[in-house]
């Protein structure tokens, strides 16, 4: 197998978009949605106040040393006051998962800035004021039935070592930041309760207070708990105000509204008999990536298992990520988008360790701590009972969610308020509920834990103030309920088969294990060019509260459902937020119904969206919602366009299945041979061998339109832009990309264009149209019209010349010359391999190098290329005991196949291995999967002779059935070694921002992960 070829010249066109990608998405994850609210007198409040980050002094604790501590009194200050119902000391630990880490957040050794973690406030106005020495036995009730309530987190979090130039890629987990539960009555409630007098204005003490910890959040010292509460008292001691905060590290909405349910329902059980009522303790919840992935499931960090999990999936969701800022979303007003830059650039800018544009310096970094200047501003909406049954209504009738309408809503309103007199696209960050795709480990929510999810939803280009036209009646109803449903259908498209919910933490989780990714977010929030900015808009629905399910009482077999009033306390309003003024959405709404209302809290950063902006975009936004909440008029109805649609895709399907037709017999011996596979195998045989031939099947086609764009780009007359692109190239590409995003026509014919060429492409490699060296996918096929199944055995194509071999004289470099391998590509040129066995012998690495595209492939850009000067690629395999001399071991993709060496051609005086054919082949149930055969040289160059003699050779062999004869197999083109490396503009650009350094890395850290 030579996985090199096609990878590294992917992952040359895809990285910087990729890593744009990991970058932002993960720093905006918001609290889950539970479902659509069912139904809700208007009213605002605002706050501005500003408040600073608190610090520590206390060191963190290594995990080494938490057993040490565990049975430690609580630390100075705290009470030592047994738990209200006593519980088991049982003490639990487990390291925090990627996205808790990035909540809390992970720091970074190298750097010199502390990072803030990311903070998470939920606030409920109650109908009556508690006693504090009720409320305080209700607290500690609750943190002894939920661990994360009552644990410390000890652990540096630094790796063993970083490994690249840039000190960004991680290897080995020395001390990770660890959950460690403390006993019951560690801590008491005046550890965790603030009471605040709010003498006559109860709405100012709990909404300034709200802002204020929005950006002030829980710093873990390694000794204290991650969540506080506060009581706001009015003078008059009627109503009250509890404000929750959490780290986001332990909590989401979900478990806020839990908490709160369960201490409203502790305190009216304590007033009503004296006693609280008990609830079933619970142990520590599972992170976020167990329960999706399933710890086997997980990246296990640098090294043989980094890409644990990894399927040909994954590399489609990657490239999905990367096409999505391609696309130019708007991120920042007009006032501050000049600054933005290039997106590709700023990314590649980032992940070199450097904040894109470049850093904010002190002067501009007023503000909240780590926030690069920015602090949240927030605003109340509530949307009357009545509006929210009637919006609950229209959604139902035009087939969308609270959600998508929601959604519709923030990326309109946001259209009144970035610019004037233009066309955007607009990237909406959407909350989802993370339990529903946890086929793992599904967590209940029967704790507190962070389960927090999100997807990103693509609209536009939508004209500026298209949402004031909306309201205004000046654009039809129509256009609103087309948006929610585009994002409906965005919306299941991507939680298909829970394929986008799993590799999105996937390729997260992967992230996190390998790099510093705070780091990335602590140097994207300081950019000046992007301004920690990665959407448009971002809405949170928390969904129905009464809908959730409560905490289980003890001794009792279900668990009820939270309750908006427990006793003489009712929930009169209810808010929540996380902060997004270091990293996250430039407009962000948080909702969630309770008691027929629907709740919206408002909270961007300023000054990217001053104060007087923010008020405005809320009253824009429940507008909209009223709006269109109301029915259709018969007027209305009559405007509106008919436009016959799915001409131009109608069109496009028919030639799809024409194309198809052609190739409709390979599909089914493919197929058959599928099932027949499938039927003999186990299902820990079948999947692996199975994605490994998807994964190449699907790598060939994508590479084709690259290729094509780069030769059309090069060829492009006119003058140019810095030496590298052509003007009118650019002009052409921004036609074609209006054109597109200005018909959605032309977008469905497109995709389903695209569609059937892929089809079309991979059935051509299954009747083999498409070349037989390199892209000859058929299973079993056929040769000199009889079907050819399985593999030999080695005994079988054993030539002489292997008497008496030496491996280690097989060591050394060797020129590829033919191959017939369907992982290779025909588009790369000058393959070498340099094998060499482990010092113990029972190994062996190859370092595989190429260089792409070839220049015949690719006859105008083949120098414009960031690896025309090559790249290096490492496989790895064994030598087993047990198999004959001459077959190595090799793996990857989760499969191992022998790789035969049949001949050697040796020279005559030295006895040195001069000429080498190598077969791999894998077979499962009875179907050969993959066969590759390599002709290999240790001189650059062979004589047509020299070639032929090898043919023959292979022929006696009996490899021409495998594809070892002339036809079917590719030539390696060779470029002469006199002429030097390639240099022109593009190579000076590539070293410029750095490539060759992470061409570099890439290949250091496969080379050291496989040792």
């Amino acid at each position: 197998m030579r996985l090199a070829a096609g990878s590294i010249l992917l992952v040359a066109v895809a990285t910087a978009s990729a890593s744009s990608a990991f970058a932002f998405s993960p720093a905006s994850l918001s609290s889950r949605a539970a479902g659509p609210p069912a139904a809700a007198t208007r009213t605002s409040s605002s706050s501005s106040s500003s408040s600073s980050l608190r610090s520590s002094s206390d060191r963190p604790f290594f995990a080494s040393e938490i057993s040490d501590t565990l049975d430690r009194p609580p630390t100075e200050g705290t009470s030592s006051s047994a738990p209200v119902n006593g519980g088991a000391a049982t003490v639990a630990s487990r390291p925090l998962g990627s996205q808790e880490l990035l909540m809390l957040p992970r720091q970074y050794g190298p750097g010199d800035a502390t990072f803030p973690p990311m903070s998470h406030v939920s606030a409920a106005v109650l109908s009556s004021t508690p006693d504090v020495e009720t409320l305080g036995p209700a607290l500690e009730e609750a943190m002894r039935v939920h661990p994360l309530l009552r644990s410390v987190v000890r652990g540096t979090g630094e790796p063993e070592e970083r490994i690249d130039a840039f000190n960004m890629v991680r290897r080995g987990d020395a001390d990770p930041p660890t959950f460690v539960e403390r006993p019951v009555g560690s801590f008491a409630w005046r550890d965790v309760l603030d009471v605040v007098d709010a003498g006559d204005d109860l709405e100012g003490s709990w909404t300034d207070a709200f802002r204020s910890r929005l950006d002030d959040g829980i710093v873990s010292t390694g000794n204290n708990v991650l969540w506080k509460a506060e009581l706001h008292k009015s003078r008059d001691g009627g109503r009250c105000a509890l404000l929750l905060r959490f780290n986001h590290a332990i909590s989401d909405q979900s478990s806020a509204n839990l908490l709160l349910d369960q201490i409203l329902s502790t305190l009216a059980s304590i007033e009503d008999g004296g006693s609280p009522e008990r609830y079933e303790p619970n142990g520590m919840p599972e992170p976020i990536e167990n329960c999706v992935l399933g710890e086997e499931g997980r990246s296990k960090g640098v090294g043989p298992d980094v890409l644990n999990g990894f399927s040909p999936q994954t590399a489609l969701y990657v490239a999905g990520k990367a096409g999505e800022d391609a696309r130019g979303p708007v991120t920042l007003p007009d006032q501050y988008a000049k600054k933005q830059g290039n997106p590709i650039l700023n990314a590649l800018t980032t992940i070199s360790g450097r904040a894109a544009g470049g850093a904010k310096d002190q002067q501009e970094q007023a503000g909240a701590a780590g926030c690069a200047g920015r602090s949240s501003v927030v605003q109340f909406r509530t949307l009357s009972e009545g509006a929210t049954a009637k919006l609950l209504g229209r959604c139902r009738e035009e087939g969308v969610t609270i959600s998508n309408a929601l959604s519709a809503a923030a990326a309109l309103a946001a259209t009144d308020f970035i610019g004037e007199g233009g066309e955007r696209t607009y990237k909406v960050l959407q909350s989802l509920d993370m339990r529903r795709y946890e086929l793992a480990n599904k967590d209940t929510c029967d704790t507190v834990g962070c389960h927090a999810g999100s997807m990103d939803l693509m609209h536009g280009p939508l004209p500026d103030k298209l949402g004031d036209a909306v309201r205004s009646n000046r654009k039809s109803k129509s256009t609103f309920w087309d948006l929610a449903r585009e994002g409906r259908d965005q919306t299941a498209s991507f939680t298909k088969d829970n394929s986008g919910p799993e590799e999105a933490v996937r390729v997260f989780d992967f992230a996190m294990r390998v790099s510093d990714m705070n780091n990335l977010v602590h140097l994207t929030a300081m950019s000046k060019s992007g301004e920690g900015r990665a959407y448009s808009a971002g809405v949170t629905n928390a969904g129905v509260y009464e809908r959730q399910a409560a905490a289980r009482k003890a001794g009792e077999e279900g668990r009820g459902t939270l309750k908006s009033q427990h006793g003489r306390y009712t929930i009169e309003s209810l808010h929540f937020a996380t902060s997004h003024a270091r990293t996250g959405c430039l407009y962000q709404a948080s909702c969630l119904t309770v008691d027929g209302k629907l709740s919206m809290t408002f909270h961007p950063a300023a000054p990217l969206v001053p104060a007087e902006t923010n008020a405005a975009f809320a009253d824009a936004f429940v507008d909209l919602l009223e709006a269109v909440a109301e029915p259709v008029t018969a007027e209305e109805e009559n405007s509106l366009p008919s436009i016959p649609k799915g001409s131009l895709t109608a069109v496009a399907a028919i030639g799809v299945v024409v194309a198809n037709l052609i190739h409709a017999p390979a599909w089914a011996d493919f197929l058959s041979n599928v099932a027949t596979m499938k039927e003999n195998v186990p299902p820990e045989d079948f999947w692996p061998a199975l994605n490994f031939w998807i994964f190449f099947a699907v790598g060939h086609p994508i590479l084709q339109p690259i290729l094509w764009i780069s030769d059309v780009l090069h060829g492009t007359p006119g003058p140019m832009v810095a030496d590298l692109v052509p003007a009118l190239f650019l002009a052409g590409n921004a036609a074609v990309i209006y054109a597109f995003a200005a018909s959605k026509e032309l977008q469905r014919a497109a995709n389903v264009a695209a569609l059937g060429a892929f089809l079309a492409y991979v059935g051509a490699g299954l009747d083999g149209t498409a070349g037989l060296g390199d892209y000859n996918l058929a299973l079993n096929d056929q040769y000199e019209g009889r079907v050819v199944k399985g593999c030999p055995a080695y005994e079988d194509v054993r030539q002489p010349s292997m008497d008496n071999f030496d491996l280690e004289k097989y060591q050394g470099k060797w020129y590829e010359q033919k191959f017939h391998d369907w992982t290779q590509f025909k588009e790369v040129y000058d393959t070498t391999l340099d094998i060499r066995l482990t010092p113990d012998g029972k190994g062996w690495t190859d370092d595989f190098a190429v260089k792409g595209p070839a220049p015949k492939s690719a006859v105008l850009s083949w120098d414009k290329s960031p690896v025309a000067n090559g790249a290096h690629y490492f496989l790895f395999g064994r030598v087993d005991d047990k198999d004959p001399t001459g077959v190595l071991r090799e793996s990857g993709f989760g499969v191992e196949f022998p790789n035969y060496i049949v001949d050697v051609k040796k020279d005559a005086k030295t006895g040195e291995y001069t000429e080498a054919i190598q077969f791999q082949c894998l077979e499962r149930g009875g179907v050969r999967v993959f066969e590759g055969i390599n002709f290999m040289s240790r001189a650059p160059v062979m004589t047509e002779a020299e070639m032929a003699e090898m043919h023959g050779r292979a022929e006696k062999a009996g490899m021409y059935p495998y594809g070892a004869n002339p036809g079917q197999m590719h030539q390696v083109e060779r470029r002469d070694a006199a002429l030097g490396e390639v240099d022109n503009s593009w190579q000076r650009m590539w070293r410029a921002i750095g490539f060759d350094k992470l061409l570099e890395l890439l290949t250091e850290s496969i080379e050291d992960g496989g040792r």
